[in-house]
Formats: C-alpha cells, structure tokens, sequence
C-alpha cells in the first residue's frame, strides 16, 4: 500500500531491521526464554524480600507496587499528542498522562493505542489520508516521544523487553491498533504494522469493518456479517501466526465467539470491564469470561465510569447529573472477573486520556498505586495482585511468542497475501 511510505524511512528500516528475520529464514518471533531473574507467570522478581515485619498495609502496598511489573493495557494519549503537540515532559494538567505521574504511578508497561477513528475508513480523502496513514502518523508520534526521552523510555516488543525495562529502571511502550480497519483489508499491511512494533489489534472499534462485527455503541449494534467473514478468519490466523495478540475488546458478542472457536493462542481484551456488574455490551459477560480463560487470555479492565459504575449509567440514561464513581466501583469488576475467570486471567486496561470520567480516585495514571491498595485491602494475596498488575498479561505475550516460533514460519515469506480489493 503506497502510504505505508508515508512513516519516516529511518524510522521503518530501523524497525524493520530488528524486527523482520524473514531475511534469515528464522521464525517470525525469536523472543529468548523469560528471564532468570523473573517468575514468567506472576512477573514477579525472583529475588523479592520477604515482608518486612510490622509492616502497615500501606507500607505493604507500596512495597509490592514499587516491585511489581505494572502493566496498562491501553492509553490514548498518542492521539492527543498528535492533535496538540504535547509531550510526555510538559505536564499541562489536561492529560491522565504525562512522564512525571507515569513514573509516580509505577508503571513498567503501558500499551500507547494507534487509535483509527471510523471515520479514516469511511471518508478517506487524498489530503487526509485513510485508515492506514492514520495509524503510521500515531506511530511515528510515540516513536518521537520514546527518542526525545531515551532516558525514561523504551520501545517494546517482546515480554522479555518489559522485564528488561523493569530492570534497568525504565518504562517500556507497546502499542496496539485500536480498529482493525486500520490494516485497510490487506494482510501485507498488517505484517508491516507488526514491523513497526505493534503487538495487538482490537479487531474493531464502534464500527463494523469489511470483515468483523462490532459491539458498536450508541443505538442498534452494527451486524453485518454475524461474527466473522472468512477474510476475518484469514485475519485471526496471520495475527497469531506472527505473534501479534488478537484483542476482543470492542467486538461484538458473535465476533468474539467466532475468534474463540478459531484462536490457538492467548487473545486479549485490553480495555473491557464486567457485565455483570455493570451492564453495557461493551463489557464482557460471564459466558466470555469463562471463554476467555478457556483460552489462556486475559481481560484487562476499563476504568471508564461509563462501563464501571452503574450508578454512572444510569444516570446517563435518565440524562440525570452523572454522579462520581468510586474506586470501589472498579474494584468490584476486579473482584467479579477474578472470581469467574480466574485470578490468572484479569489485568488492567485504563483507557486514560480516551474517556471523560474516571473513579474520583484515580485522576490519572499516577493513581495506580491506590488500586494496588484496594486489592491487598479487599484481601487479595500478594500473588494475585502481582498477576492482576501485569503478571497475567506477561504470561499471555510469552504464549503468543512462543506460538509463534513454533509455527517455523518466516515474516513475509511465509506469510498470507490476501486482501479486499
């Protein structure tokens, strides 16, 4: 596609020459084992100290934040960076982020969204671009970001580089497509995205495309095509093939059955809360909860009080005064999910700085730590909590590498030349 161009030349080679082994003949992900150092399933260090005695809960809290790998699902500050010109140094109080909150808040891992609003797809123009152009622009922006402050940030790929990070006392970026019509219905575009670095695609935003169906939003939800077309399918198995997780969050509930039926590997949900405890079809009932555990995934929860807090739903409902939603609220969701799904298949996924209210806690991603805090507080064991915080979706990306690398496949060369014309 003529405007995969359009990203920097020295950006794409450079990523592509430590990213793209199909030169070689080797398989397309040759991640190294989990680190000595490291528990691969909890994330947890190996050379963790034994509680101090006499430790408050606070001291606690903190103590296992400050040693945990913290993971973030989903973030959408590229797009404001990209709209305003901000950076991640200047704090200007209108961001859930910023570097400074971002190291208060402890966080090892944070997902930046290559977020492709419907409308690249549904009107492409020669001066705006479409869907595709989009995407390159967002991950031209986070790589400027991750250059300007080497010192603080680090681009990542693979899981071994978050445990890397965590190490050497940085912060690891990933970043994940949100709206699978960025790829513009070509598998070659999609290869190309995962040479850049990306490591999920949300299948779909609020919008069908050409081969998913979405849970949309507002109004009826957009059925087209009941789930997934066989280019879909086509779609689900190049992602896993290549080592890139499929993300559930978004589809709709057929959708998400279809890649459950098809999926070899861990599938993610990177921004999606409980049904059950607060009803919207963006959420996740039990039924695909219990699916998603099945599968070895995890489901990483929305802080949005909008798909937190019924209460906040409600009230939106009603058109009433949208009241403040708790902390305890999100709290809930963890509880509920952990407790259908397992303490193996929960994580969280803020969605900062893409939503408009959030638990009147957590003001931004320096508010981490209390969520740490209301876990240990509601009970919840030391090693649940590290796996809520980013054990879990550690183990899900080792099991899309290591799935990989067992399909002795190459990048390109192997790789599947479909697309919609």
């Amino acid at each position: 596609m003529k405007r995969l161009a359009a990203l920097s030349l020295s950006t794409a080679l450079a990523t592509a020459l430590a990213c793209d082994r199909s030169s070689s003949g080797t398989s397309v992900t040759t991640a190294p084992p989990p680190s000595a150092t490291s528990d691969a399933t909890s994330g947890t260090p190996l050379s963790s100290p034994s509680t101090p005695p006499n430790e408050t809960l606070s001291e606690r809290a903190a103590r296992i934040h400050k040693d945990a790998i913290v993971v973030d699902g989903h973030n959408d500050i590229p797009t404001i960076m990209i709209g305003t010109g901000f950076d991640l140094a200047t704090p200007n109080g209108n961001t859930h982020t910023d570097l400074p909150r971002m190291k208060t808040g402890g966080i090892t891992a944070e997902f930046f969204s290559i977020f492709v609003d419907k409308s690249y797809a549904e009107h492409p123009t020669s001066k705006r671009g479409g869907s595709a152009r989009r995407a390159l622009d967002l991950i031209d922006v986070t790589y400027q970001q991750i250059e300007r402050h080497s010192g603080d940030l680090v681009l990542a790929t693979r899981a071994d580089d978050i445990r890397r990070a965590k190490r050497d006392g940085k912060i690891a970026i990933l970043m994940g497509i949100e709206g699978g019509h960025a790829i513009e219905d070509s598998l070659f575009a999609l290869r190309e995205f995962y040479r850049l670095g990306v490591r999920y695609m949300t299948l779909t935003h609020t919008n069908t495309n050409d081969w998913a169906d979405s849970a949309g939003f507002f109004g009826a939800p957009p059925v087209k095509h009941h789930g997934l077309t066989a280019f879909g399918e086509a779609v689900c198995h190049e992602m896993q093939r290549i080592g890139m997780l499929i993300d559930i969050s978004h589809v709709s509930d057929e959708t998400f059955f279809a890649v459950m039926q098809i999926a070899k590997a861990p599938v993610i949900a990177s921004h999606s809360s409980s049904r059950k405890v607060a009803e919207h079809r963006r959420n996740l009932s039990d039924d695909m909860l219990r699916a998603l555990a099945k599968n070895g995934g995890v489901a990483m929860v929305n802080f949005w009080s909008a798909f937190v807090d019924p209460n906040y739903i409600a009230a939106q409902a009603r058109k009433a005064p949208l009241p403040e939603t708790p902390l305890s609220a999100l709290i809930d969701h963890i509880d509920h999910m952990i407790e259908v799904a397992g303490a193996d298949h929960v994580g969280l996924g803020s969605d900062f700085d893409g939503v408009n209210a959030l638990p009147k806690e957590i003001t931004g991603i320096d508010g981490l730590p209390k969520i740490t805090y209301a876990l240990l507080e509601r009970g919840h064991s030391e090693e649940v909590v590290r796996k809520v915080l980013g054990g879990n979706f550690l183990r899900v990306l080792d099991a899309a590498e290591a799935y990989a690398r067992s399909t002795n496949t190459t990048l390109s060369g192997d790789g599947d030349v479909r697309k919609i014309e």
